[in-house]
């Protein structure tokens, strides 16, 4: 018989193993950890340079490359860099369009140029936007920079800015249709670079600054924005448009001849430091595995605010091996830096060839939080979640079409890229009507491939390219839409040829 003693030794070891059991089938049903962090929210930074070309970034550009950008080229190699990334525009307005509604800009009121002064929004009241589409999926939502996407200001008619003229609004100026009805929740920043004095906070201009102030502001704003909502435990949007390195070209003075190529060098060094100042804050909020962050531009260098002549005279090409410059169809004007970064997800120091666009954030977005876009939404977006996360074993796009500062067209499929004029569409030499003159076909054609620098038209002996490509661009435009779905409408009649002469508009 067992006595007392034995009796209990053997209860234990059977409370042991209960337990054991019980531990080993808890875990079998419990999601682990790792896997878990993957269906959380993550949170969404996009860092959205203004004019910084694709050769700007020391690591996209070694060889003819000149100025330093170690914040960037830490991203690049904590993250994903995209070496085919575009903005749907070689300019402003219309790229900011894009990325905030996956829709290309040339299907809204806005067929060439930029948007001036205080107008009316070029994004309809009922569109859905990014920030909107992630308000509803629980984000909290906040624009903190440059918005140029159209707003109006009580009284502007009588104190500047009213018709593209005057330097702003004055203080205690009111917006009722700015950014905080277009899907934001804050909105701390400036309609565009010539009223950059005017500070906005939500609907009324709260400061009056100088321009050189305004970097160190908007970066002030998104670090402490970004502690502020780490600590609210909710998902969130920050979209940081950067005033930099867009004319004015303002350095601060602690950055004042730091690069040894001038004010436009002296800038971009700026515009990195604060992209490494919002990776540090999100690093320091113990936040940066579960958040995405993207740092891109909105189109290429600008040739005259930077003085491209003289920095390419010192060995800089803010193109790289590309041709043209902001404004131009040419690879110059819309090839962009994209650089992502999200720990555990995206495999750090990686590169990926897949042609993209910025109009692909909010298919992205979408993806991210498995819901589907409605139909009168997206229209030109593509998720690049596959590519993200290494998945992607096809083509993303069926092709991509850009847009000049004159409205001119381009459409890009495979190494295969058709422009629709005959010069660069833009400020670039020569322009349309001199290549004209000059006796230069209609249309360009060129394989990427072979002539990433743009060198070699070849539509003269790969017609049926020409004409099949024509053709996937005409139905785009009567589709209404790019992307599978039903047909869609345009807000206005779109020439795909601009039969008519178009005035080539300074942007603002």
């Amino acid at each position: 018989m067992l006595n007392n003693s034995k009796i209990a030794k053997r209860m234990r070891r059977l409370t042991i193993l209960l337990s054991l059991l019980m531990s080993v089938v808890l875990a079998a049903t419990q999601i682990p950890a790792a896997t878990s962090s993957t269906t959380a929210k993550p949170n969404i930074v996009i860092i959205l340079a203004d004019d910084l070309g694709y050769g700007d970034v020391q690591c996209l550009n070694p060889e003819r490359g000149k100025i330093k950008t170690p914040c960037l080229d830490t991203l690049a190699s904590q993250g994903m860099t995209f070496t085919d990334a575009h903005s749907g525009s070689s300019v402003c307005t219309p790229t900011r369009y894009g990325l905030l509604t996956g829709r290309y800009a040339w299907r809204s009121r806005l067929q060439s140029g930029v948007l001036a002064g205080y107008v009316p929004p070029l994004i309809a009241a009922d569109r859905l936007t990014v920030p909107g589409l992630l308000k509803q999926n629980g984000y909290h939502t906040a624009i903190i920079g440059k918005w140029h996407l159209g707003f109006t200001i009580e009284g502007a008619d009588k104190k500047g800015g009213g018709k593209g003229k005057g330097e702003g609004a004055p203080m205690g100026a009111i917006t009722h249709d700015g950014p905080v009805t277009r899907g934001f929740d804050e909105f701390f920043g400036f309609h565009h670079a010539r009223m950059m004095k005017s500070v906005f906070e939500n609907d009324r201009v709260t400061q009056i600054i100088k321009p050189v102030d305004m970097l160190p502001a908007l970066v002030k704003r998104s670090t402490a924005h970004i502690t502020e909502r780490a600590r609210a435990g909710q998902p969130f949007f920050v979209y940081l448009p950067l005033s930099s390195p867009h004319a004015p070209i303002v350095p601060s003075k602690e950055w004042q001849g730091k690069s040894g190529l001038g004010d436009y060098g002296d800038f971009v060094m700026e515009t990195d430091w604060a992209v490494g100042e919002v990776l540090a804050a999100i690093d320091k909020a113990d936040i940066a595995g579960n958040t995405l962050v993207v740092a891109t531009s909105d189109n290429g260098c600008s040739p005259t605010a930077a003085k491209v002549e003289k920095l390419e005279a010192q060995g800089h090409f803010p193109s790289a091996q590309l041709r043209g410059y902001k404004a131009d169809i040419w690879d110059g004007g819309h090839r962009i830096p994209f650089i992502v970064r999200w720990p555990g997800h995206v495999k750090a120091g990686s590169t990926c060839d897949q042609l993209i666009c910025l109009t692909d954030l909010m298919a992205t977005c979408a993806d991210l939080l498995g819901t589907k876009l409605p139909d009168k939404a997206g229209e030109d977006s593509v998720s690049i979640l596959p590519a993200l996360l290494g998945k992607a074993k096809q083509p993303l796009h069926e092709a991509v079409v850009h847009h000049s500062i004159a409205g001119k067209f381009s459409i890009r499929q495979g190494p295969w890229k058709l422009e629709s004029c005959a010069g660069s569409g833009g400020w670039g030499k020569p322009k349309d009507a001199q290549a004209t003159k000059q006796g230069l076909p209609a249309v360009q054609l060129y394989n990427l491939a072979d002539d990433l620098a743009e060198q070699h038209n070849l539509e003269a002996s790969h017609a049926e390219i020409v004409k099949e490509l024509t053709a996937l661009l005409e139905r785009y435009v009567a589709d209404g839409r790019s992307t599978p779905g039903p047909k869609q409408k345009n807000d206005v009649p779109v020439d795909l040829r601009k039969s008519k002469a178009e005035e080539v508009v300074p942007e603002q």
